[in-house]
């Protein structure tokens, strides 16, 4: 019996099935936010270092999301529930909820790593002081391009944003630690 069928002769399955569409969404808005301005509560406090670069080069990448296995149970609890309510006996109805459980976690898994991953940039920077460039993976915000000078900060994990204020990058040395003119 196909999912338009079965509307039409239960009304309870429509409403079970939209309120775990609901609960589906619900859990999608509950992901945290994939940004770099976003800090653990473990990072407060945290002692940290900065240091100033240029950006020599960027291009975008995808961030993987999490897999923690939460999107899963939820998917194969709300799934279990609602496929033990189609079928006229007991044995239909745990033949239903155990297709409901598996198709639902699976589902649950799929929502909760397209939800907590996204899409960010790989910066290629030239940090002051250093030989060769470094490269930090983060989102994009403040709409950083190449060129521009940022204030690189080293504490539970390494961000840039834009530095205000910035000393200029330091005149390139040659020979033995001459300044050219």
């Amino acid at each position: 019996m196909t999912v338009p069928a079965l509307v039409a002769r239960r009304p309870r399955f429509a409403f079970r099935l939209g309120a775990a569409a609901l609960l589906g969404l619900a859990v999608a808005a509950c992901a945290p936010p994939t940004t770099n301005t976003t800090v653990g509560v473990g990072a407060m406090g945290v002692q940290g270092y900065a240091t100033y670069g240029t950006i020599l080069q960027m291009r975008p990448i995808r961030m993987a999301g999490t897999r923690s296995g939460a999107g899963a149970a939820i998917g194969a609890g709300a799934g279990g529930l609602i496929g033990s309510t189609i079928g006229q006996g007991w044995r239909e109805r745990t033949v239903a909820g155990v297709g409901g459980a598996l198709i639902g976690g699976l589902a649950g898994a799929a929502i909760e790593e397209g939800t907590t991953g996204g899409t960010g940039f790989e910066f290629i920077i030239q940090e002051d002081g250093s030989p060769g460039p470094i490269t930090v993976n983060q989102t994009n915000e403040e709409g950083l391009r190449p060129g521009d000078r940022v204030v690189i900060t080293r504490t539970d994990r390494v961000r840039i944003a834009r530095a205000v204020g910035a000393p200029p990058p330091p005149a390139p040395a040659y020979g033995y630690g001459t300044v050219a003119k």
